[in-house]
C-alpha cells in the first residue's frame, strides 16, 4: 500500500466509518438517533452546495462546466442500461427488480461524493465547485431510465399493474426530492451570495464540516452492517455485481471526464459519482413508482456493498486513475 492510499485509509472520516462497522459487527449498543442523523445529512448537503456555489461564483460558467454537466446527465441515462443488462443476464434477476436496481446505480450517493471531495482536497487534487451541480443533475435521468426499463420489462412479462402509479406524484418525487432541492438550492444561494455573502456563515459550514462528516460516517458504518445482517434476498451473482458495478462505472466516469477536458480532481469526482449508488433519493422514488420491487435487493446492494467499497477502496482507485489518465 502506497503512502497516499495509507493516508486516505487513516483519515478520521474513514476511521469513523470503520469504527461504526466494527461496533455493529460486535453488536454494540452504539447508536445515533435518526433525527440527529437526518440533521447531519441536511447539514452536509447544504454545506457542500453552498461551497460549490461560491466556487462557481469565483470562476464563472464556461464550456467546461457545461460539458461536465452534460457528461453527468449522459452517465445518468447510460449506466442504468448496462446495469440492467448485467442484472438480467448474469444475475438472472427479473425485469422489475433489475430496473429498480439499475436506477440506483445510475444515480449518486451524496455521502460518497462529500467524502471524496475531502479526500481529493487533502491529496492536492480538489474537485471544482461545479461538480455539485453535476451530482444533482445525475439523479433525475437515472430514475427515468431505470423506470423505463422496469416498466417495459413488466409489460413484456404480463404484469397487470405495469403502468400503475400516479404520474404527478412520481414527477414530484423525481424533480423535487429533498436532496435535489437542497443541493441545487444551496448551490444557487452560494453562487448568488459569492465569497462576501458566504463569509458571515462560513464558520458554521467550514469549521464544523469535518466533525459532522466523521459522525455521519460513524452512523453509516453502523447502518451498513445492520442492513447486511438482515439481508435475505441477495445471491452471489448480485454481490459480485455490487462490487463490479462501481469499478466499471467509475472507470467509465473518469475516462469520460478526462475526455471532455476536466481537471484531474473533477475527473476523479465524476468517476466517484458514476461509481456510487443512491440509497436515499432513488429508494423514495422506487417506493412510489415500483412498490412491488424488493428493497432488500436494491438497498442492500447499494448501501451495504457498493457504499463501503467506494468509501474504503473506490475513491482512492478513481483518484489514481484520473491522475494516470490526466498526464
Amino acid at each position: 500500500m502506497d503512502a497516499a492510499a495509507l493516508q486516505t485509509l487513516l483519515s478520521p472520516a474513514i476511521l469513523f466509518f470503520i469504527l461504526g462497522m466494527f461496533a455493529a459487527a460486535a453488536r454494540s449498543d452504539l447508536a445515533i438517533p435518526e433525527a440527529i442523523a437526518k440533521a447531519m445529512s441536511l447539514y452536509l448537503m447544504v454545506a457542500i452546495g453552498l461551497k460549490g456555489g461560491v466556487a462557481v461564483s469565483k470562476s464563472g460558467l464556461d464550456s467546461t462546466v457545461l460539458l461536465a454537466i452534460l457528461a453527468g446527465v449522459v452517465l445518468g441515462f447510460v449506466i442504468p442500461v448496462f446495469a440492467y443488462a448485467a442484472l438480467r443476464f448474469f444475475a438472472k434477476l427479473d425485469g422489475l427488480n433489475s430496473g429498480a436496481v439499475a436506477a440506483h446505480y445510475g444515480s449518486v450517493s451524496v455521502v460518497t461524493f462529500v467524502t471524496a471531495t475531502q479526500i481529493l482536497e487533502r491529496s492536492g487534487f480538489a474537485a471544482d465547485g461545479y461538480m455539485v451541480a453535476v451530482m444533482a443533475m445525475m439523479e433525475t435521468p437515472a430514475i427515468l431510465s431505470g423506470l423505463l426499463l422496469a416498466r417495459r420489462a413488466m409489460a413484456k412479462e404480463g404484469h397487470a399493474d405495469a403502468t400503475n402509479g400516479s404520474t404527478a406524484k412520481l414527477l414530484h418525487e423525481v424533480f423535487l426530492n429533498a436532496s435535489v432541492v437542497l443541493l441545487l438550492g444551496s448551490f444557487a444561494i452560494g453562487a448568488l451570495a459569492g465569497p462576501d455573502g458566504f463569509a458571515p456563515i462560513a464558520p458554521m459550514f467550514e469549521a464544523g464540516f469535518q466533525g459532522i462528516l466523521c459522525l455521519f460516517l460513524l452512523d453509516m458504518g453502523l447502518l451498513v452492517v445492520n442492513r447486511l445482517r438482515k439481508a435475505k434476498s441477495l445471491t452471489i451473482p448480485l454481490v459480485v455485481l455490487a462490487l463490479i458495478f462501481p469499478v466499471v462505472n467509475g472507470a467509465f466516469g473518469v475516462a469520460l471526464g478526462t475526455f471532455v477536458g476536466l481537471p484531474v480532481g473533477s475527473a476523479a469526482a465524476l468517476g466517484v459519482l458514476a461509481a456510487s449508488a443512491s440509497y436515499i433519493a432513488v429508494p423514495a422514488a422506487m417506493r412510489l413508482a415500483l412498490p412491488q420491487a424488493d428493497p432488500g435487493i436494491y438497498l442492500t446492494m447499494s448501501l451495504s456493498i457498493t457504499f463501503p467499497f467506494n468509501i474504503l477502496i473506490g475513491i482512492q482507485l478513481f483518484s489514481a486513475l484520473a491522475q494516470m489518465m490526466g498526464r
